[in-house]
Order: structure tokens, then C-alpha cells, then sequence
């Protein structure tokens, strides 16, 4: 009883000592069902841009070191586009973006006539915009809690649900803190623990893109995330839980050529079309059809990217007409050339970027596995990240109806005890 005191005083101490944006936000009323509580954990780690060879390449010794022990995938295929968003939401979904709804980072929604922009905190707390039934709303509409230190959507009220516990997203938590409040998660009573928690590090995103994917100051961003997992698990290996931890990663990175950006093609009259801002891809919404025919024929004529109606784009992106259930992908796809890229603002653009065929070899995102639930010293070839979505859900026991996503447990079942 004393330690349950103890726990309750820290998660409380917590909560009330940040400021509101560093709060904790706890549902206090919800409970696992009885059948849940003897259920596995698992703790979905994304590390934002840790593309497939960065392990190896910057010498991420801890992540090595679980290779023998857990699963490492050559790489996790992401979805098109290579975007942050998008991606964290397939994750979570087993959708492709096209069917999830969050098509970029940025895009016009056309049967409200607003603009979703991941940039903008009140949007992107709203339900609204996100499609598919995320983990955490499937473990809790199945009676199982769940807790996130942060994740795309995460914030958000989708089908009125969100995580049993979770915080807003910013960067001002130390990683102590972090682990500290994972650790207090995982030593509450049985009927109010969380069985899945997802977990984001921006770090290695953050510096390559202002550096580049080469710069050695990723390098050191790479052993921060490696550390801090070592760390994680070091502080819960003491609660004797049967914890699997599975390591993604969004995307990768690549280097691009800043000093021949391309800007905005002239042939995109403002009258005529609306263009949000992008840099490898542009979606391209019409306002004025009839300007279609020719304005095409121009936008063709330009080597430095390909331009696609949107019923041409290539079928494993899964992002055509065809597949747009929310009616948000433009009319016209503008995809730059690798290294181009395209810079719509008057700052030099960075040095590191992604968005590219989800295929590119830099574009590579990563997967690790280890614990209890998973089996030991197997490399797996690639896969897609819709895939991860069952795996979880079976690893947790929760129940999936595949007609309504697009991952398969038989990409990964071999992966399993």
C-alpha cells in the first residue's frame, strides 16, 4: 500500500509541477477489464528520421546489442508520402495515408475548404481529421488502458477516444522525466496500468534536416535516442513485466541540392489553382478547370520533376483518385527530382529532407523487436509500416478485423513466439 502511496504522490507531483503544455493528462475513471490485466505490455519507440542504416553507420550500440535477442528488419518500407505525419499515423492505423486521410503534412481539405497544416496545435488536437481506428483507441474500446509520451494523433479526440493517460507534445521534458513517468505507468495496480505506450524522439529528425543526414551531429543525435532506450529499459527491467519493445522509425533522410531549389512553376496561376506549400512533393488543387489542359502540357515540358494526374502516380504509393477517401489529395502531383527539391519561402532550404518515393533507398525507415513475444537473432527483409499495426494488436490480444485495414498479420507472424 505504502508503495502504491508513493506512486500516485509522483504521477500527482508530476502533473501539477509543469507548466500547462508539460502537464500530464490522465483519464482517472478508466480501469483495465479483468481480462486484460494479465495481457502483455508493449512499447512502440519511434525515433523520428532514423533511417534504416543509421544503427550500423553511427554505431548504436544498445540497438545492436538487441539484435541478438530480438528481430531487426533490413528496413520498414514507409508510406507515401515519406512524411512524418502520414507515416506515425500508418503506423498506428495499418492504413496508407490515402485511407487514413492525412495525406501529407499539409493538404487542402476539399469537402471542408480548409487547409490541415501539422503545424497548427488546435488542429491538430481535432478528431476530425483522422480516419481509421488508431492503437490506442482500439485497446481502449476493448477495455485495455493505454498511455502516450507522444505520437501523431495521440492528442487528438478520435471517435471521441483518447490514450488513458498522455501528455501534449513539446520538447521541454527531459528524457529522465520521461522514463521516470513510463516507470511510474508500468508500477501502477494491475487495473490501472497501461498495456500499450507509444514513445517519440524528434532528436535525430530535428538534426538531420538542419545539417544533413552525413553530419556527424546526427551521429551524436543517434546515440542520445540509443542511450535513452538503454536507459528505459534498464528503469523497467526491475518491475519483472512482460514488456516487448518494438523501434520504429517514420522515415529517412536524405541530402538534397540547396543551392538549385526549384520554386513555384510560373505555369500555376494563383487565379486558377491553389498549391500548399511543400518541398518533395506539391499537391495541386483546381479551382478553374477548364485551365487544367494546357497548364498540364507545361508542367510536363519541365524535366526537373514529373508531373502526375492523379490517377497516374505509381501504383505502390497507393495514392491515387482511386484510393482518396477523404477527398484531399490534390488534382495535379508535382514530384522533384532526387536531389531537387522543391522551396516555396524565401529561406535557404535545409540540407536534409524526405517525402521521396517511399522506395528510395534513403527513404528507408527502421524496425527493431525484442522481449518475451518476439523470437531471437532473426533479420527479416524489408516490409511495409501498415504491417506493424496487427502485429501489435496481436501481440496485446486485441481483436482486428483486416477487411478494414490495409496490414497483414502474415507479414510478421514469423516474427512471433
Amino acid at each position: 500500500m505504502r508503495n502504491l502511496t508513493l506512486i500516485i504522490i509522483s504521477l500527482f507531483i508530476s502533473i501539477c509541477s509543469f507548466s500547462q503544455d508539460t502537464t500530464q493528462i490522465v483519464h482517472a475513471d478508466r480501469r483495465n477489464a479483468a481480462s486484460q490485466q494479465a495481457k502483455p505490455y508493449v512499447i512502440l519507440i519511434s525515433a523520428d528520421g532514423f533511417r534504416s542504416d543509421f544503427s550500423v553507420k553511427y554505431g548504436a550500440k544498445f540497438l545492436q546489442s538487441r539484435e541478438a535477442i530480438g528481430i531487426k528488419a533490413n528496413a520498414m518500407i514507409p508510406s507515401y508520402p515519406s512524411l512524418t505525419f502520414p507515416n506515425h499515423y500508418s503506423i498506428v492505423t495499418g492504413l496508407y495515408p490515402s485511407h487514413h486521410g492525412l495525406v501529407d503534412n499539409r493538404y487542402f481539405d476539399v469537402n471542408s475548404g480548409k487547409e490541415y497544416n501539422m503545424g497548427n496545435k488546435k488542429m491538430v488536437a481535432e478528431g476530425k481529421w483522422y480516419g481509421g481506428t488508431p492503437l490506442w483507441v482500439l485497446a481502449e474500446q476493448q477495455g485495455m488502458l493505454s498511455a502516450s509520451f507522444y505520437w501523431v494523433a495521440s492528442e487528438a479526440d478520435i471517435q471521441g477516444i483518447r490514450p488513458t493517460y498522455l501528455y501534449t507534445y513539446n520538447e521541454n521534458i527531459p528524457i529522465e522525466q520521461r522514463i521516470q513517468a513510463v516507470k511510474d505507468w508500468l508500477s501502477l495496480p494491475a487495473e490501472k496500468r497501461p498495456h500499450l505506450i507509444t514513445f517519440y524522439f524528434p532528436q535525430v529528425d530535428n538534426d538531420a534536416h538542419e545539417f544533413g543526414p552525413e553530419d556527424p551531429r546526427v551521429g551524436n543525435a543517434v546515440h542520445f535516442v540509443d542511450e535513452s532506450i538503454a536507459k528505459l529499459q534498464a528503469a523497467l527491467d526491475p518491475l519483472k513485466l512482460p514488456i516487448n519493445y518494438v523501434f520504429v522509425s517514420d522515415h529517412g533522410m536524405t541530402t538534397v541540392d540547396t543551392e538549385h531549389t526549384l520554386g513555384k512553376p510560373a505555369a500555376l496561376d494563383t487565379a486558377a489553382f491553389k498549391v500548399p506549400s511543400g518541398d518533395a512533393l506539391l499537391h495541386v488543387y483546381t479551382k478553374i478547370q477548364a485551365a487544367v489542359p494546357s497548364t498540364l502540357a507545361t508542367l510536363k515540358q519541365n524535366s526537373s520533376f514529373k508531373t502526375y494526374l492523379m490517377d497516374e502516380t505509381p501504383a505502390h504509393w497507393h495514392y491515387r483518385k482511386s484510393d482518396d477517401r477523404f477527398n484531399r489529395l490534390g488534382d495535379i502531383l508535382l514530384v522533384p527530382n532526387h536531389p531537387s527539391i522543391f522551396n516555396l519561402g524565401t529561406r535557404k532550404t535545409s540540407p536534409g529532407k524526405h517525402g521521396y518515393d517511399n522506395h528510395h533507398p534513403d527513404m528507408q525507415a527502421s524496425f527493431q523487436a525484442w522481449g518475451p513475444a518476439f523470437k531471437s537473432g532473426k533479420t527479416i527483409p524489408a516490409f511495409e509500416n501498415v504491417n506493424v499495426y496487427p502485429m501489435v494488436g496481436k501481440i496485446l490480444g486485441l481483436t482486428i478485423d483486416e477487411s478494414t485495414i490495409d496490414g497483414r498479420l502474415s507479414q510478421l507472424k514469423s516474427i512471433l513466439k
